[in-house]
């Protein structure tokens, strides 16, 4: 009885994981590498408009923390 169907029964596509998988990772990748950038930038806004640091020392910031969290984020 439980395997009586009424209407059409669709199975789907077969399930390609290995392309599930590359776009999972490339999700993670673009949002670890996405999160990093944002946090930089707010840092180096910090130091721009509420140090003596200006606009040069909040770039010199951006500049030398991304460099390092793409170094550290590998």
């Amino acid at each position: 009885m439980s395997e009586h169907h009424t209407g059409p029964v669709e199975i789907g596509a077969p399930m390609n994981y290995s392309e599930h998988e590359k776009t999972y990772d490339g999700f993670l990748t673009a949002a670890k590498y996405g999160t990093m950038m944002v946090c930089v930038l707010l840092l180096a806004m910090v130091v721009g408009f509420f140090t003596t640091g200006g606009f040069f020392g909040g770039l010199l910031v951006f500049l030398i923390l991304t460099v390092a969290g793409f170094v550290l984020l590998r």
